[in-house]
């Protein structure tokens, strides 16, 4: 088996030992190198030819987004992990990494009581994310990846009157390609859940709402939902929405993750199914796992829509890939034509209900 070759560039020589320590451990990965700044990084590139980086952001000399800038100069499709602080200048740095070609990133430990725990946790997110980026090669000689028989149906032509959209790994660039597709007038509320910490999912809302024609805000219980604007679920929080009289409202709660996540894809897009029933159009994007899978099996039942994002421009083919393999998926399309694909699906929505009623 071809071991997955990582070069770790942090300034910090308790992290660097840390990561070296994580990965000692596991026979699918090898410590090609270590760099203390992103100038040392980049004169070692070509000499340890590394299958992917883990980056952190402040370092002297050359920081991690200068960096990261001239290593996707030079190798546009390598993985890139941000190794950032759970702090608003970390999640408002690597909200910048991600514009500027970042693949993923893990925050570093925080408040924990010895090495040990903090070593236990970046094994816990750090060495997954790894393997899901460098999958092939984590494969073990021999081993034939399954090809995925693919079925998708065709929906009626009816009106939506709801988007939930979920995702993860390498969603935060997927999300900045769809939802600036969206009109300004765009005519109903869409709700995502990314897979991100506290304070980062504030920041992340803040970026797609500068980029995006309709206002995206951070969700809050107890706001009305309203046509033409989006809610990104708070970091470690559930997001649901919950049917008051004739108005519709958010909910967030800190009820136990699912699929170790929280907030979590399945919560969202279960009672977005028992709200909007038919009305309701799913979007699973790239993302580790499965989280999705059972919501997007509600929304079938309930008669709603599913478009997923297909392979080939996913980061990680692990959400929308277990929809799509599951016979789910009404469309399986490359993530440029997904907003497109949602402007269409909406307007003919409207358009056939207008026919109704004339």
């Amino acid at each position: 088996m071809d071991k997955v070759k990582i070069l770790v560039v942090d300034d910090s020589v308790v992290i660097r030992r840390m990561l070296r320590d994580a990965f000692a451990c596991d026979p699918a990965l090898e410590l090609a190198g270590v760099a203390a700044n992103g100038r040392i990084a980049l004169a070692m590139l070509d000499q340890v030819n590394p299958d992917v980086v883990t980056l952190d952001i402040e370092m002297p000399e050359m920081d991690g987004l200068q960096t990261l800038i001239e290593i996707r100069r030079r190798r546009r499709a390598m993985p890139v992990i941000m190794f950032s602080t759970l702090t608003a200048r970390g999640a408002a740095a690597t909200m910048d990494a991600f514009a500027r070609g970042a693949t993923d990133y893990v925050t570093k430990p925080a408040d924990v009581a010895s090495f040990a725990a903090a070593l236990e946790q970046v094994r816990a997110q750090l060495v997954p994310r790894i393997k899901a980026l460098c999958g092939t090669k984590c494969m073990r000689v021999g081993e034939i990846r399954p090809v995925a028989k693919l079925v998708t149906r065709q929906a009626p032509v009816s009106q939506v009157e709801a988007l939930v959209i979920g995702t993860s790994t390498g969603g935060p660039n997927a999300l900045a390609t769809v939802l600036p597709c969206l009109p300004a007038d765009f005519a109903i509320p869409v709700l995502i859940v990314q897979h991100m910490p506290p304070v980062f999912t504030h920041f992340l809302a803040d970026r797609l709402s500068a980029s995006s024609s309709i206002p995206v805000s951070e969700g809050k219980s107890g706001e009305l939902v309203a046509p033409g604007q989006a809610w990104v679920a708070p970091g470690d929080y559930h997001m649901t929405v919950l049917r008051d009289g004739t108005r519709i409202r958010l909910t967030t709660t800190q009820a136990p993750p699912e699929n170790s996540c929280r907030p979590s894809v399945d919560v969202l897009f279960r009672s977005a199914a028992a709200v909007y029933g038919a009305a309701l159009l799913a979007v699973v994007m790239t993302g580790m796992g499965q989280d999705g899978l059972a919501g997007c099996e509600e929304v079938r039942r309930n008669g709603g829509r599913i478009i997923v994002q297909d392979e080939s421009t996913s980061v990680v083919w692990g959400m929308p890939g277990f929809v799509a393999k599951a016979g789910l998926a009404d469309r399986v399309l490359p993530v440029e034509q997904i907003g497109p694909e949602i402007v269409r699906i909406v307007g003919a929505g409207a358009k056939a209900q207008y026919a109704r009623l004339g």
